[in-house]
């Protein structure tokens, strides 16, 4: 699997742009991206922001601000475990969209906040089935900050956590669904 790493050295950060490849490798190995996908990870690193956005599917263009590879206690220095979490959602996110029944999925710029919400939970919890460390009870509470403190969204969070192979129709709806039963004002 051809990863690719921009830039190849570092010079504002102490990350080392062949342990990213070899991570993003792995995880896309284990998230179902065939060997021949290309993977591209452009991080900018004059910036200790944590903005990532997937840019392409051919070849999977993922650009992210060095912030979000950080360890939160070591500025400058490389986390593998928030890499993981990074790369491994956007991986998922690239591999959903290439599987066949997916569905029609809108580009990531006209995802509203909720519908982001879900997917993730969706992905972190397929990451959780793969054996990578994840913080289960931060994405709960990030679903319930969109959905509110319900049952509802408790069981909507559970379906997503737990759903393998969950078509976007079915991501969709549960984000409809639980959206609808919010008794506070829904974050968009």
């Amino acid at each position: 699997m051809p990863t690719t790493v921009d830039p190849s050295t570092f010079t504002m950060v102490d990350f080392d742009s062949a342990e990213i490849a070899a991570l993003a490798d792995e995880l896309a190995r284990k998230v179902g991206l065939g060997d021949d996908v290309q993977i591209v990870i452009e991080v900018d690193e004059t910036t200790p922001l944590g903005r990532t956005e997937l840019v392409s599917l051919d070849p999977v263009h993922i650009r992210t601000e060095s912030g979000a590879f950080e360890n939160p206690k070591r500025i400058r220095q490389f986390s593998e475990d928030a890499a993981t979490d990074v790369l491994g959602r956007y991986l998922l996110r690239a591999a959903d969209r290439r599987r066949d029944g997916f569905g029609d999925v809108p580009p990531d710029s006209e995802l509203t906040v909720p519908q982001r919400t879900a997917w993730e939970v969706s992905a972190v919890g397929r990451l959780a089935r793969l054996g990578y460390p994840v913080r289960r009870q931060r994405w709960l509470y990030a679903f319930r900050n969109r959905y509110g403190f319900t049952d509802t969204a408790d069981d909507a969070f559970e379906q997503l956590w737990h759903g393998d192979d969950l078509s976007w129709a079915e991501i969709d709806r549960l984000s409809e669904t639980t959206a609808a039963t919010n008794p506070g004002p829904l974050q968009r």
